[in-house]
This record gives C-alpha cells, sequence and structure tokens, in this order.
C-alpha cells in the first residue's frame, strides 16, 4: 500500500478500532489457482498473539480452507469510511481553479499466518461470539439456542473455522491532510451538508 507519512495511521487503539466497525474483511489469499479474495466478518481479539488473532468462518463448499496451507501469509483489508472530494469544496479553488477531486478513506491491512479449525468447539466459540457482538443492538437479540437444535447442527456442519495469527497492522487514514486548513474546512463542511458526520468529523481532527 502506498503510504505517504502524513497518512499513516499508528495508534492501536485506532487501527482496533476500525477492525471492530467494520469487520466484513476481504480476506487475500494465494492457492494453487493464484490469488484469489472472500469477503468474511471477522472477529478480532486484540489480546490473543503479539498483535491480535482475527477469528471468522467459511462455507465448507469454500475451497479457501484447503487450499491454503496451514501458516501461510495472507492479507486481510479492513476499509473503514470512505467518501468523494469535490474540488469545488475547496475554498482555494475557486481563487486559483488549481485542484482536483480526489477520495478520502481509512483502511486496515493485517497481515497474518493462516490455519483452519475442523471441529465444532472452536465454531460454536467464533459463531456464539460474533452473534453476540452483531445482535447487541437488536430489540430482542437472537441466540443461537434460539434454533432447533438439530437445525443447528446441520448448519455447523456446512461451515469451518479460520483462524489469523496478525504478525503486523498497517492503517491509512486520509483525510485530506495534505491541503491547507481553509480546504480541510470546506471539505468538514461538504460531508456535514451531506449527512457523513462521521467523515466530517474526522476531517476537523486534522485542523
Amino acid at each position: 500500500m502506498y503510504l505517504p507519512s502524513a497518512f499513516a495511521l499508528t495508534d492501536p487503539q485506532e487501527l482496533h478500532r476500525i477492525l471492530r466497525e467494520h469487520p466484513l474483511g476481504t480476506l487475500v489469499t494465494h492457492g494453487p489457482q493464484g490469488l484469489d479474495a472472500d469477503h468474511i466478518p471477522f472477529e478480532f481479539d486484540p489480546d490473543t498473539g503479539p498483535l491480535g488473532t482475527l477469528r471468522a468462518h467459511v462455507a465448507r463448499a469454500n475451497p479457501v480452507w484447503q487450499q491454503v496451507a496451514a501458516g501461510s501469509p495472507v492479507l486481510v483489508v479492513f476499509r473503514g469510511e470512505q467518501a468523494y472530494v469535490s474540488p469545488n469544496w475547496y475554498p482555494s479553488k475557486h481563487e486559483a481553479h488549481r485542484q482536483v477531486p480526489t477520495w478520502n478513506y481509512e483502511v486496515v491491512h493485517a497481515h497474518g499466518t493462516f490455519t483452519a479449525h475442523d471441529d465444532e468447539r472452536y465454531l460454536r466459540g467464533v459463531v456464539a461470539r460474533l452473534t453476540r457482538h452483531h445482535e447487541v443492538t437488536e430489540p430482542k437479540p437472537w441466540k443461537m439456542s434460539d434454533a432447533p437444535a438439530d437445525y443447528l447442527e446441520q448448519m455447523m456442519g456446512q461451515i469451518v473455522g479460520i483462524e489469523i495469527a496478525v504478525t503486523s497492522l498497517v492503517g491509512k487514514s486520509k483525510m485530506s491532510q495534505n491541503k491547507e486548513a481553509r480546504d480541510r474546512q470546506g471539505v468538514a463542511e461538504a460531508y456535514e451538508a451531506r449527512g457523513r458526520a462521521g467523515l466530517a468529523g474526522k476531517v476537523r481532527k486534522t485542523l
């Protein structure tokens, strides 16, 4: 990833936040058929291993868990908030017209080593934790015990667990830091006007 120093995101808390708030990761692997990518919701455990551990499950029919050897290096990309930037939002554009469109975004690349787990106990733990995390805001959170035992057993038999021991986290937060303060202010105001308060706040933090 091209990473100018102004956009480098190094604070572990911010890196972990993106993984938690945007858990659908793009798992990039290199198997017998070459490069491939799978889009998987991950659980991030920052307390297991030197830099944390990612856990998830895939369909048993997905060949990734058999084609990627244990210990193989993999990459998981987590993309946070992102949006277009119009040159018209920069006050300086209206003076000299020397601006072009761009894009603001935040992203984390999690490098690590791959392991598959084909055992029910591991799977039940992963599924239970993912469910609790994503159901917590529901009026009546769904629980695994809500499903009939035979149906749940059938569904569990159709998935396989995967685990990635993280070896590095590389973050990038491009929020108009390379623009002068008044232009960053213009971007923040434009995002707010378009209902993108979260992005506006991130741009304002650079002021």
